[in-house]
């Protein structure tokens, strides 16, 4: 059992590094190495927020969305002969980043009574 699903699992990923120029162990190298910058840059957010300093909060949240959609920005820029709707999952992914990003900004601000 555990060797069909590793077989499958390198059937996957030869997949998509020949068909697609991906490869799946750099993305989620990427996604691995992004997950501490991610979380501290959200944490340095909220409290930029706090302490409202709003050029803070400019600064960490857009590093904050740049660590979150760092993986599928090199599936965009890497990879070839991808199909439309991976680019729509993509898309949809960073506009939802953006959206969840913008409102945990705005309830933070209305929570510590910043006002710009």
């Amino acid at each position: 059992m555990i060797e069909y699903i590793l077989s499958q699992t390198d059937a996957i990923m030869k997949t998509a590094r020949e068909t697609y120029g991906v490869d799946p162990i750099v993305f989620f190298a990427i996604y691995i190495i992004c997950t501490p910058f991610f979380y501290y840059s959200l944490l340095r957010t909220i409290s930029a927020i706090g302490k409202k300093v709003m050029k803070e909060v400019m600064l960490w949240s857009t590093i904050f969305l740049l660590a979150a959609i760092a993986p599928f920005i090199y599936v965009i820029f890497f990879g070839r002969n991808i199909p439309w709707w991976v680019y729509g999952i993509i898309v949809i992914i960073i506009i939802q980043s953006v959206y969840f990003l913008f409102t945990r900004i705005k309830r933070n601000q209305n929570i510590a009574g910043f006002r710009p």
